[in-house]
C-alpha cells in the first residue's frame, strides 16, 4: 500500500474524481448472498474510498449511487437501498463531521420517499459549512434528464428575455446544470468490467480521463483508487492540443 502511494506524484492529484460504483450485485451472486448484502459490503467500499480520497487530496469525489433507470428494479430491492442509504447516512454522520467532509446531492431528490429525502437534507445541512472534501451523492440521477432540465431552464431565460440566443454558450450551460458548482471530473472510474458511461454526467466527462477495472464495487479497496490515480497521471491530458503545445 505504501510502495503504491509513493508512486503517486502529490502535484498531479484529480481535483475531481467520479465514479460508477458497478458490480454489487454479481458480489453478491458470486459469494451466495443475497443483492442487499452486495449492496451493504458497498457501503464498506464506499467508507474506504472515501477515506484514500480525503487522505491524497481530492478535493470532489461523486458516487453514481442511484440512477433514474434503478427505479425499475424490483420494488423489493428498491426499498432496501433506500433504508440502506438513511441507515448509512445516519451512522456516517459523525465521521463527515469529523473529517470536514461536506456533503452534496445532485439529481431529481423528489423522487426519493420522504424519509430518505429528509436524512440527506438533514445530512447537507449540517455539513453545509464544512471545508474539506466534496462528496456528492448521484441520486435519482440521470445526464439526459439534467441535459434536458438545462434546456428548459435557458429557454425560459431566453424567453424572459434574461439572455439573448446568441449568449447561450458552454459556460451558460454549466450554469444550468445540476453540477454549477462543482468542476467537471478530471477522473472517471467505473468497476466491474463494463465499459460504459451509462448516462452518468455525459456532458460533464468530455475531457475526463476514463479508467476501467474489472474489480467488483464491493472488493474496491484504497489500492485500487490510488493504482487508478497512478493510471492518470501517466496520461497526457491534451483537451484537443497537440503534445508540443501542452509542453510549452
Amino acid at each position: 500500500m505504501s510502495d503504491l502511494l509513493k508512486k503517486i506524484n502529490p502535484n498531479r492529484i484529480p481535483k475531481h474524481i467520479a465514479v460508477v460504483m458497478d458490480g454489487n450485485g454479481r458480489w453478491a451472486k458470486k459469494h451466495g448472498y443475497l443483492r442487499a448484502i452486495g449492496h451493504k459490503s458497498g457501503v464498506k467500499a464506499v467508507r474506504e474510498i472515501v477515506q484514500a480520497s480525503d487522505d491524497i487530496g481530492v478535493k470532489y469525489l461523486t458516487l453514481y449511487t442511484f440512477s433514474t433507470e434503478n427505479w425499475n428494479r424490483p420494488k423489493l430491492e428498491v426499498n432496501a437501498l433506500m433504508e440502506l442509504m438513511i441507515d448509512s447516512l445516519t451512522k456516517e454522520l459523525d465521521g463527515f463531521q469529523k473529517n470536514n467532509v461536506k456533503i452534496v446531492t445532485i439529481g431529481d431528490l423528489s423522487l426519493l420517499p420522504s424519509r430518505c429525502k429528509k436524512k440527506f437534507a438533514d445530512v447537507v445541512e449540517k455539513t453545509s459549512k464544512n471545508s474539506g472534501l466534496n462528496l456528492i451523492f448521484a441520486l435519482s440521477y440521470s445526464s439526459r434528464l439534467e441535459i434536458i432540465s438545462a434546456v428548459k431552464s435557458i429557454t425560459t431565460q431566453v424567453l424572459n428575455k434574461e439572455i439573448k440566443l446568441e449568449d447561450i454558450d458552454s459556460d451558460v450551460i454549466d450554469k444550468n446544470l445540476y453540477t454549477n458548482s462543482i468542476p467537471d471530473p478530471d477522473l472517471l472510474i467505473r468497476t466491474s468490467g463494463e465499459q460504459r458511461i451509462s448516462n452518468f454526467l455525459l456532458w460533464q466527462v468530455a475531457y475526463s480521463e476514463l479508467h476501467f477495472t474489472p474489480v467488483l464495487w464491493p472488493d474496491f479497496k484504497q489500492a485500487d483508487l490510488f493504482s487508478a490515480v497512478i493510471d492518470y497521471q501517466q496520461r497526457e491530458r491534451r483537451f484537443g492540443k497537440t503534445s508540443e503545445q501542452i509542453k510549452k
